[in-house]
């Protein structure tokens, strides 16, 4: 019989985050509302489907998809394709398995979006708390709305077999949910209930089960109340947990964790709890309760008595979250107190995935192990937050942004045909991954520092584990251009084993370039990249750099004076060696004769005495532009911190005592493209003299340096200005630069979704491929 030729098929490829999110029940929903015939199913490269229908109606259903989809879904494009009709009886959702792009005639390469890790939904939170409900208290509950996405999956398209929950079949109840496309739980791939699925134990420091299943929560509660330290397996990695009103318990945490000064994240129970301590405002009340769930930093309430000093020491912001998994939500309704929740690792080692693990590497930190039998396959650490301009700034990216891509820049040119096959490494601190390939840079999630060799292996599994899943193969790699880093170093092994070009990007050009990829931005620009360290061309450190970013070109157009680092690496920790570099920049010899130094007092004489050796003789003393050491020196001679356990310590405290109020700001030259701070730092040393406030001193410091940024971008006459760094990680700062350059008529643009530290360098190391021009 023939056809009716009236009838038409659309074929429609879609592209984004639409796995693993109630797309395709979603599709057969509007298709069947709208009486029309054919399938949907996921591929490697996104959902595929085929529709008959009349041509008006098809023309609805296109469009209906665009504008109702479900709310964690992203359709980044569309491919349409009019066909003959082939006479589809019905509608149905198709398993991943009955058609292949290749069977359609598509390219193979998987480009399908895996989706973060996303919060628990409300439907899923009210069902846990139903006692008539079948996964009342049941701690791995989820839907195609929220739950684990990114931790659990091995490989592409996102089906049950490509999970860790592979190994739980389905109960029949559950299966039910499953294949039932009117259920927000059909295809949900984690689904499961407390009769198929995952399960608790609480384990003792030997591994010997103590209690099991509600048990080994209710117990865990009880021991964190009585302040012992517990291990708990999440839904990326464990947690290091104690009572964050308990000084005692907080103190043991940091001498067990080897970490004496920097801020502890918190979990609260609620948001009510959180506004007792905290400002919290409309845009951070919609980050704490998002489907991301990060950590956010928050201004501490003036009055605070609680939590205590322990928790984040001469600070005035906590990082505080909500509870964003069944687990959590359960523990902080026993509690209901808050918690500190820290990574569960030792310092610059990556978080411990697997119990048996956790027991060897926490063992000497943690009491007791709060575990559960669903593996994860790969750590991801809990994202951090800061409003900065009245939007959101991540500085972490990780849980519930990675690895989710960024389209490139529109105009951009592309070195590479296609934008595909490029492997990014990032840098050494702070390290995050990227391929770029299909026009998009899919960044990893947050890495750590390369320092340890447990970090280093984490570092290789990220970059094997995201390739694997995209069957990626990288056609050039680009690196820092230290060659001394870790991940410059694995770069040319790389490039040796996929007889590939390896291309080093100098840091801070990376830095501008990422800055304009989170934006959108196309050049021309003014980049003001300030940050700790990066390999200079010139054979200095650079880290207070303007760069001039045109179409096919870059250059450095102003930096602060360099200055010597006594000591080199020791200085990154010592913010008083950074303050004799600068003190020995100015006065020389004569520095020791300054009054009442708190710089010179915290050296012995026998110290100083080398240090001026070293200096004198330019020995083990490397020049720096950077910013970063800037605010160290300043740290150390106002005495806020003179030496540091942790990066950025001696900024965070100098910028948390400045008194806001203040306007004014020192005095500063430029000598053709040289900022000079001499006239600044003696200023600095006639107040202290004077004994002004430290918090107007530090005030007028932070000022001195945004005004720097206007008078640059004045005599380079550009109009966008990319604000990026570590430094620009500083409030206080960014919100004043802003503010200062859009008076001044200027279009300034900061970080949002890439963070502006190391970890956003892999995107800038991708866009300079793609430039195709020399990266350095």
């Amino acid at each position: 019989m023939a056809l009716d030729q009236t009838i038409q098929r659309l074929f429609l490829k879609i592209r984004g985050a639409v796995q693993g999110v109630g797309f395709r029940p979603f599709v057969y929903r509007l298709a069947t509302e709208l009486k029309l015939r054919g399938w949907v199913h996921n591929s490697v490269q996104g959902v595929l489907i085929e529709v008959e229908g009349q041509q008006e109606q098809l023309e609805i259903f296109r469009q209906r998809l665009e504008i109702e989809k479900p709310p964690r879904s992203q359709i980044h494009h569309i491919e349409a394709t009019w066909l003959d009709s082939v006479g589809y009886k019905e509608f149905s959702i198709r398993t991943s398995e009955t058609t292949s792009a290749s069977d359609l005639g598509i390219k193979s390469l998987k480009s399908a979006i895996v989706l973060p890790d996303l919060a628990t939904c409300p439907d899923c939170l009210g069902e846990i708390f139903a006692p008539s409900d079948r996964r009342d208290r049941y701690p791995f509950t989820n839907c195609t709305n929220c739950g684990p996405r990114y931790s659990i999956i091995k490989a592409l398209p996102y089906d049950r077999r490509h999970t860790t929950m592979h190994d739980f079949p389905m109960c029949p109840a559950c299966l039910s949910e499953y294949t039932d496309p009117l259920s927000r739980r059909f295809h949900a791939q984690p689904n499961a209930c407390p009769d198929c699925g995952p399960q608790l134990e609480l384990w003792d420091g030997n591994g010997k089960v103590l209690a099991g299943g509600d048990r080994a929560l209710v117990e865990t509660a009880a021991q964190i109340a009585e302040g012992k330290i517990l291990a708990i397996k999440g839904l990326g990695g464990f947690h290091l947990v104690v009572d964050a009103r308990n000084r005692v318990a907080v103190q043991q945490l940091r001498q067990r964790k080897q970490r004496p000064h920097k801020p502890f994240a918190l979990m609260y129970p609620s948001l009510a709890q959180i506004r007792s301590d905290c400002m919290v405002s409309e845009l951070e009340e919609n980050l704490l309760r998002s489907p991301e769930a990060p950590i956010v930093l928050l201004h501490k309430q003036s009055k605070l008595k609680f939590p205590c000093e322990d928790v984040s020491p001469r600070n005035p912001y906590l990082g505080v979250m909500l509870p964003y998994t069944p687990l959590h939500h359960l523990l902080m309704a026993i509690l209901q107190f808050p918690i500190v929740a820290t990574s569960g690792n030792l310092a610059d080692e990556p978080i411990c995935i697997d119990e048996r693990e956790a027991l060897e590497r926490l063992g000497n930190i943690a009491d007791a192990f709060l575990v559960h039998d669903r593996p994860i396959v790969r750590p991801v650490d809990d994202s951090m937050v800061r409003v900065m301009g009245d939007r959101p700034m991540v500085l972490r990216r990780a849980r519930g942004y990675a690895p989710l891509p960024l389209t490139l820049p529109p105009l951009m040119p592309r070195g590479i045909k296609g934008s595909e096959g490029i492997l990014a490494l990032g840098g050494h601190l702070k390290n995050a991954i990227a391929l770029g390939f299909d026009s998009q840079i899919f960044l990893s999630q947050h890495i750590g520092d390369l320092e340890t060799i447990p970090a280093f292996e984490n570092f290789q599994f990220v970059i094997s584990s995201l390739s694997s899943i995209y069957e990626f193969q990288p056609k050039a790699i680009a690196c820092d251009a230290h060659p001394d880093y870790r991940s410059s170093q694995f770069a040319q092994k790389l490039g040796q084993q996929f007889k590939v070009p390896v291309i080093p990007v100098q840091h801070h050009y990376a830095h501008v370039l990422s800055c304009m990829a989170d934006n959108q931005i196309s050049p021309p620009v003014l980049g003001i990249a300030w940050d700790g360290t990066g390999y200079g061309l010139d054979g200095t450190i650079w880290g207070g750099e303007f760069l001039s970013i045109a179409e096919t070109s870059w250059e450095r157009v102003a930096y602060f004076r360099p200055f010597p680092l006594p000591g080199g690496e020791k200085a990154v920790k010592q913010p008083r060696r950074a303050a004799l570099g600068i003190l020995w920049g100015i006065f020389g010899e004569r520095l020791r004769s300054l009054p009442n130094s708190k710089t010179l007092q915290a050296f012995s004489a026998q110290e100083l005495n080398a240090i001026a050796v070293m200096l004198s003789k330019h020995l083990n003393s490397p020049l720096t532009s950077s910013v970063g050491r800037l605010f160290d020196a300043i740290a150390s001679l106002l005495d806020v911190c003179q030496q540091a356990s942790f990066e950025g310590q001696a900024a965070m405290e100098l910028e948390s005592i400045l008194d806001q109020g203040i306007e004014a700001s020192y005095e500063f030259d430029i000598l053709g493209e040289v900022i000079n701070w001499s006239p600044a730092i003696a200023a600095i040393l006639q107040d202290l003299e004077y004994q002004l406030p430290l918090s107007q001193i530090s005030a007028k410091f932070h000022n001195t340096l945004v005004e720097t940024i206007v008078a640059v971008a004045e005599r380079v006459g550009t109009s966008q200005i990319m604000l990026t760094g570590g430094c620009f990680q500083n409030k206080y700062l960014t919100e004043r630069a802003v503010q200062r350059l859009r008076q001044e008529g200027f279009a300034p643009f900061w970080h949002q979704q890439v963070p502006p530290n190391d970890g956003g360098l892999a995107v800038g190391q991708t866009i300079a491929i793609l430039r195709d021009i020399s990266a350095l």
